[in-house]
This record gives C-alpha cells, sequence and structure tokens, in this order.
C-alpha cells in the first residue's frame, strides 16, 4: 500500500467511523447508514487495519473511542461537514446563488431581521433563504443548518462568531397609569418590579452597578422570562420594569407602547462588554457562497442600524474566534 494511498482511506470507511461515534454504538449507526450491523462493523475494523491504529476500545457492554480515536473522530467530522457543505453549494447553487438554511432567535427574527430581509432578497434574488427552527445552544454538527443567529457573548466552541447588534439596552416603564409609576432618578427603580431574562440574570445587578444604586434594589427578585419579547407584552400589562435590548423595543417606545423613563440611565455598552446578538456559523460552511453574501449584507445593515455612540470601537468585536 503507497502512502499516499493509506493516507487516504475510502469515504465509506470515515463515514461508517462518523456515524458509529455520533450514534454511540453500532446498532443505530447501522440504522442510519441503512446497512447491517455487521458490514458497519467491517468497515470501522476496516478503516483500523487502514491507518494501524485502534480507534476504539471494545468490550462485552461498550464500544467507546481511544484517544486517538476522539482525536481522529473530530478531524473526520470536520472534513465530513466540508465536503457536505461544498456538495450542498454544488447543487444548489446557480448564478452564484444557492439555498442558506439558517436559524434565528424568535424575537430578534421577527422584530429586527424579518423587517430587512426584503432589501436582501431584492439585492441577492438567486440566494433562497430556508429557515431552521431554533434549538437552544444549537449543534453546528446538524447537517441541515448553514448559521444562526445566537444571544450571548460571541464565544460557541467550533464556531466563527459576528456582532450584529443589541449592546444598547433600554429600561422600559408600563406606558399606563404613569402616576403610578414615578420614576425620575435610578433610586427610584427599586420601588417596582424588576423582570429578568434568564439568559442575563445579572441585568439588574451591572444597571445598579452602573447607575450608583448597588445595594438599594434586589437584582435577583422579580418574576423570570425566557423570551425579551414576552418581557416586553410583560411591561405593557404592567407586570414591571425590564432591561431588554434597544434593537427590540425601540418601535413600542416610538408608538407609545411603553416608556423609557429613564433614557440617560440606558445600559450603554448592554449587560456586559461582549453581550448581543450573534451570526454564528462552523468552519465547514465558511466556503458558502449564500452564507457569505448574506453574512455582508447582514453586518453592512448592522452598521447602519447601530447609533452613533455604538460605534467606533465601542462595541464587541466584529469577529470572535473559537475558544481553544
Amino acid at each position: 500500500m503507497s502512502t499516499l494511498r493509506r493516507l487516504s482511506p475510502p469515504l465509506h470507511l470515515l463515514r461508517a467511523f462518523s456515524t458509529v461515534t455520533r450514534f454511540g454504538g453500532v446498532s443505530r449507526a447501522a440504522e442510519a447508514l441503512h446497512l447491517t450491523q455487521s458490514a458497519v462493523s467491517k468497515q470501522v475494523k476496516e478503516l483500523e487495519g487502514w491507518v494501524g491504529v485502534a480507534l476504539f476500545e471494545r468490550s462485552r457492554k461498550r464500544l467507546a473511542l481511544t484517544p486517538a480515536g476522539e482525536r481522529y473522530e473530530k478531524a473526520v467530522r470536520a472534513v465530513l461537514a466540508q465536503l457536505e457543505a461544498a456538495t450542498l453549494e454544488l447543487i444548489t447553487s446557480d448564478d452564484g446563488g444557492g439555498a442558506l438554511h439558517l436559524s434565528s432567535l424568535p424575537t430578534f427574527a421577527a422584530k429586527w431581521l424579518i423587517p430587512r430581509l426584503p432589501q436582501f432578497q431584492q439585492l441577492h434574488p438567486q440566494v433562497t433563504l430556508h429557515f431552521v427552527p431554533y434549538v437552544h445552544s444549537y449543534n453546528f454538527e446538524r447537517p441541515e443548518l448553514d448559521c444562526a443567529i445566537l444571544f450571548g457573548d460571541g464565544h460557541w466552541p467550533g464556531a466563527h462568531a459576528h456582532y450584529i447588534t443589541g449592546n444598547d439596552v433600554a429600561l422600559i416603564a408600563p406606558r399606563t397609569k404613569v402616576a403610578d409609576w414615578p420614576i425620575h432618578a435610578p433610586r427610584d427603580v427599586a420601588r417596582h418590579t424588576l423582570l429578568r431574562h434568564v439568559t442575563v440574570p445579572e441585568a439588574w445587578l451591572r444597571w445598579s452597578e452602573t447607575h450608583g444604586v448597588l445595594g438599594q434594589l434586589d437584582p435577583l427578585a422579580g418574576p423570570q422570562f425566557d423570551q425579551f419579547q414576552t418581557m416586553i407584552r410583560a411591561v405593557m400589562a404592567g407586570m414591571g420594569l425590564a432591561l431588554v435590548p434597544r434593537c427590540l423595543v425601540q418601535d413600542e417606545i416610538t408608538a407609545g407602547l411603553v416608556r423609557e423613563p429613564l433614557p440617560d440611565a440606558a445600559l450603554r455598552g448592554g449587560y456586559h462588554s461582549e453581550m448581543g446578538y450573534w451570526l454564528c456559523y462552523p468552519e465547514g460552511r465558511t466556503q458558502l457562497h449564500a452564507l457569505r453574501s448574506f453574512r455582508q449584507w447582514l453586518l453592512a445593515g448592522a452598521e447602519l442600524a447601530t447609533p452613533p455612540a455604538m460605534q467606533g470601537g465601542q462595541g464587541p468585536q466584529a469577529l470572535a474566534s473559537p475558544p481553544a
């Protein structure tokens, strides 16, 4: 066997190895590959013979990767993902277009992204967008997902992340019964119920530190919500005060559905320096033409929508490398 041939194992052997690892056993891998268990086991053993290294530790009750197998599986998984992405682009591309499968947090999609998409369609009619159901902490190994818009600090393992918006946070209060909600200074906030988001439970703590009222309010009290849109509706219903990314609530403030009692006491710089909405995608998708077109359009539009005070280096970095 030549050195070159040994360093290029057949694709079906690599796929069998990766699938067994993903499903944690031969039985489920065989179902996914539409093969018999014996055929899958044979392919895995053939790969081990090909590379001359044991990839699995075998016992009567379990099949576990060896340390060498763990390292090899990560590399094989990335190669297969990149190959799938390249094949998808080849099949779907037409005059530089193609299909882009993306997911987004529901509130951000409804309030910020969807209203802007007609412009993208006009500029890139050859790109077809397919929205994939959002799942918290998305697993970028999913073959049907090209990119996702996530809320966080810009660090997701194995993903490139580009900051979009969300780092400018507004304090909002109910519009009704204004006389019952006297808020003239940061210390007045302590008299009211504070609504919290599960993703940023420390928001009121940072706000109280920023505005010099630390210890005057309980930052961990009050109802919790899992979506900002729900929090906005709760404020409109008179349930309490909330800290919400301005990009999600500016329309309600402008329309008078909620009020911003302390416009000078917004949380500039966000919940912390890098918290906001990010466009994320795995390494294997970087060459997709549709993704490159969408990323360029999205980030250009986000920069135009960013208030001047948040530009010029005061927001998060445009690109966050994945953690080591």
